[in-house]
C-alpha cells in the first residue's frame, strides 16, 4: 500500500523535475547552449573549384527579455568570427509570442550592420516579420518596418529577387523569395494563406549557367523548387522548438516531420533547415538548442 508520505514524496518528486525541465527549457537552452552547427557538401552539378562558405543566421525574433539587442551583439560577433564568405540572414526579426517586450527597431538594426562578410550580408522576410507589422498586413503589401529597417544599415534585402557574386573567379546565383505565408490567419494553416513568394517570377531572372543557392524562410517552398537549383536554406521551424526523444510534437510546416531540421536530399536535391536562434509562440527550446549554421559547399561531406 502507498502510504501519504510516500505518495507526498512521488507528487514532489514529479514537481521538482517539471520545475527543473521547466528551467532548463526557458534559461539554460535558449541561453547558453548556442551552437555552430557545420555542414560539408557538394551539391549536384556544382562547378569544381568553387569552395563557398556560407553563415546563416534565422529566426532570431528579437525581444526582452529573451533576445536583447545586447545579445544579438554577441550573436553577430560570433557569426563574424566565422569568417564566411556570405551572411545570410533567413527572416523573423520580429517575434509574437506574449512574454516578451518588443525591442525597438532602432536598437537592434545599427547592431546587425556590424555583420561583415567579403561577399556581403543578404536577407529574406520571415512570417513574423508581416504578422508583427499591423500597418502592412492592412495594406496587404509592403514595405515592412523589419525589412526597411534592414535596407537603412545596408543589409541587402531580397524579396523574389537575385544577385550574381563571384567568388574566385567562378559565378553563383544569390536568389531569396518573400515570405509564403505573409498573410495567413493565426488561427492555422489554411487554405486562405497568401503569401509574397514568387518563385518562377525569381527563376527567370537567372540569365546563365551559374549554380544557385535559393534563401526561402519556410521550408515548405522546397516540394517546388526545380533540379536548377543547387541547395535551398530555410528557417522558420525552430528544428521543432521542442524535441523529446528526436521528434517534434509541433512543426509549423504542412509536411510535419519532412523538412522539420537539418539536411534534407530528395531527388538529388539539397535542403538545409536551420534550427535558428530566438522562440516563436512560446519562450522555450528543449532538445532544439539555438544555433548558428556554417555550409560550405564544394568541400567533402563531413562525417
Amino acid at each position: 500500500m502507498i502510504t501519504r508520505r510516500t505518495f507526498l514524496r512521488f507528487l514532489s518528486g514529479i514537481v521538482a523535475a517539471g520545475a527543473a525541465t521547466s528551467a532548463y527549457g526557458i534559461v539554460i537552452e535558449p541561453f547558453y547552449r548556442m551552437q555552430v552547427t557545420r555542414y560539408a557538401l557538394t551539391p549536384r552539378g556544382w562547378p569544381p573549384g568553387l569552395h563557398l562558405k556560407l553563415a546563416i543566421v534565422a529566426d532570431i525574433h528579437i525581444c526582452k527579455p529573451w533576445m536583447t539587442a545586447e545579445r544579438v551583439a554577441g550573436i553577430v560577433e560570433k557569426t563574424n568570427a566565422l569568417d564566411a564568405d556570405c551572411i545570410l540572414l533567413l527572416g523573423d526579426y520580429l517575434t509574437g509570442h506574449r512574454w516578451q517586450t518588443p525591442v525597438p527597431i532602432q536598437d537592434w538594426a545599427p547592431v546587425l550592420k556590424e555583420l561583415k562578410a567579403p561577399l556581403g550580408v543578404h536577407a529574406v522576410l520571415g512570417n513574423h516579420d508581416w504578422w508583427q507589422d499591423p500597418a502592412a498586413m492592412r495594406r496587404g503589401a509592403g514595405p515592412t518596418r523589419a525589412g526597411a529597417a534592414l535596407e537603412s544599415v545596408g543589409i541587402k534585402l531580397y524579396e523574389n529577387d537575385v544577385m550574381r557574386l563571384q567568388k574566385d573567379g567562378h559565378p553563383f546565383w544569390l536568389a531569396g523569395l518573400g515570405d509564403q505565408v505573409a498573410f495567413i490567419p493565426l488561427r492555422g494553416w489554411g487554405h486562405h494563406q497568401r503569401g509574397t513568394d514568387d518563385l518562377p517570377g525569381s527563376m527567370a531572372k537567372i540569365t546563365d549557367d551559374a549554380p544557385v543557392i535559393l534563401m526561402a524562410h519556410e521550408p515548405d517552398i522546397f516540394v517546388k523548387v526545380p533540379d536548377r537549383v543547387s541547395l535551398t536554406l530555410s528557417g522558420h521551424t525552430h528544428g521543432g522548438q521542442v524535441r523529446i526523444f528526436g521528434h517534434a510534437p509541433l512543426v509549423p510546416s504542412r509536411y510535419g516531420q519532412r523538412f522539420v531540421y537539418g539536411h534534407i536530399n530528395e531527388g538529388g536535391r539539397d535542403l538545409i533547415v536551420s534550427g535558428g536562434l530566438g522562440c516563436s509562440i512560446f519562450p522555450v527550446r528543449i532538445g532544439s538548442p539555438p544555433e548558428l549554421v556554417v555550409v560550405e559547399l564544394g568541400q567533402a561531406a563531413i562525417a
